[in-house]
């Protein structure tokens, strides 16, 4: 689960790992753009999976090409020991999710509908904090439920609210342990949704394998999924849209210490084309080429900022 914490002391051991291991070294700055970031150094930190990695690589590569010295640091496992290590000043900075600070870093129980406001109630929640957050993509990693793109046309399903108005029968869902008693996940999806079902219609299943069962039907029709995930468009499914608004905002944004912003303003300028860029189509597309088809994180990002002449 890719937003769940460590364990207090699994938390403290992970802590005390060294950062100075980064993955693979400087990356290069391909096709120089400027020198307004001269001076600025550090690791730009990612959590432990593909599109964060990307995102990383991305960042430190783009920074560098504008005279900047980075490094991609995707060493650390937890999005807990990722944000202390930009606390201590660890981590020059790294991409976060809306519903993750707000819930998890800044201690609320209910997330904030729409994601511009909960972009704006998560920047001041953590600007309290010296943490700063930049102009969001549009990408948004949240939980969703995809079904197999023949299947939702035969059922005639686009939405969650169609979903729970099917037949028994055909509503089978392949979900998470955890998901399956979080409070956004599926005891509150079913409340929100008068979705009404037996417990033998939910399979519950590893966050991989619930791809390739929801694209095979024989578990399960919907399957618990990330929105940006790269296997859904490459498995041929289809995303239900939440018509209600029920899952938090997992909008994306670069963070980093007020202090560093500004002494480089113009880190924000200089990510700023990126971020408009990253919708949740393009996302998926370059997380299928680490997951889907065994790219390398950083040779995706360098093709993609070379493709969109950002180096």
């Amino acid at each position: 689960m890719r937003r769940k914490l460590l364990p207090i002391v699994a938390l403290a051991a992970a802590a005390a790992f060294t950062l100075a291991g980064c993955s693979g070294g400087t990356d290069a700055a391909s096709g120089s753009k400027g020198d307004e970031l001269t001076g600025l150094s550090g690791d730009i930190g990612a959590k432990d999976f593909s599109e964060q990695f990307i995102l990383a690589h991305i960042t430190s590569q783009l920074l560098n090409a504008h005279g900047a010295s980075t490094e991609a640091n995707t060493n650390l496992v937890g999005s807990a020991n990722v944000r202390q290590a930009l606390e201590t000043d660890q981590f020059l900075g790294y991409w976060e999710y809306t519903g993750t600070s707000w819930i998890t870093y800044n201690g609320n129980t209910a997330p904030v509908k729409g994601a511009e406001e909960q972009f704006e109630a998560t920047k001041k929640a953590d600007a309290e904090k010296g943490i700063a957050w930049l102009d969001p993509a549009p990408l948004n990693n949240t939980y969703a439920f995809a079904i197999r793109a023949d299947e939702a046309k035969k059922l005639g399903v686009k939405t969650l609210s169609d979903v729970a108005k099917l037949d028994p029968a055909d509503a089978t869902f392949c979900v998470e342990s955890e998901f399956s008693t979080r409070d956004d996940g599926w005891p509150g999806l079913k409340a929100e949704y008068g979705i009404d079902v037996p417990d033998s219609n939910v399979a519950m299943l590893d966050t991989g394998v619930i791809y390739t069962a929801t694209a095979k039907g024989d578990d399960c029709n919907f399957g618990e999924v990330f929105q940006t995930d790269g296997r859904i468009p490459a498995l041929g499914l289809v995303v239900m849209e939440d018509d209600k608004q029920f899952f938090p905002s997992y909008q994306g944004a670069f963070t980093l210490k007020q202090d560093t912003l500004d002494e480089f303003p113009a880190i924000a300028d200089v990510l700023a084309p990126v971020s408009e860029l990253l919708t949740v189509e393009e996302m998926q597309k370059l997380n299928a080429r680490v997951d889907v088809d065994g790219d390398d994180p950083a040779d995706v990002a360098t093709d993609w900022l070379k493709e969109n002449d950002f180096i």
